[in-house]
């Protein structure tokens, strides 16, 4: 356990830690005053130079915050927060990678009953629409 402190008090963590408490400390600010689920939807990143910046998941996102900012500057002000600017930049997320949809088959008693249309409909679009359809059971 002595060994993970020493680890814990090196320079290069320490100077890690102080920076994440900093972004803990701006995303609270920042759940604070979002005004509706903007809060799930961006992050804020840090407070420094007096400008807040935060990072919106997607466009429509930071367009909403940005016709926000006078009212979320007046509500960061009455926080007591130092906070004169709030810049607002899109990261968009990457997402996962689509699982292949898995192939449905048509059951026998299904194309049955659309071979018996298609005979119906004979002569029709549909009619052969569905012929091709019932065709294709496994």
């Amino acid at each position: 356990m002595r060994q993970f402190n020493a680890l814990l008090n090196q320079p290069e963590l320490k100077g890690l830690a102080a920076h994440s408490k900093e972004t803990l400390a701006a995303q609270k600010i920042w759940l604070s005053i979002a005004p509706g689920n903007l809060g799930q939807l961006s992050h804020a990143s840090s407070i420094k130079n007096q400008q807040l910046n935060l990072y919106a998941s997607n466009n429509a996102v930071a367009a909403k915050i940005k016709l926000c900012i006078p009212s979320l500057l007046i509500q960061l002000e009455k926080q007591g927060c130092e906070v004169t600017a709030i810049r607002v930049k899109v990261q968009v997320k990457s997402s996962p990678q689509a699982q292949p949809k898995a192939i449905k088959k048509l059951s026998q008693l299904a194309a049955n009953e659309l071979d018996g249309l298609a005979k119906k409909l004979s002569g029709t679009d549909l009619g052969d629409a569905l012929a091709r359809l019932a065709s294709k059971v496994n």
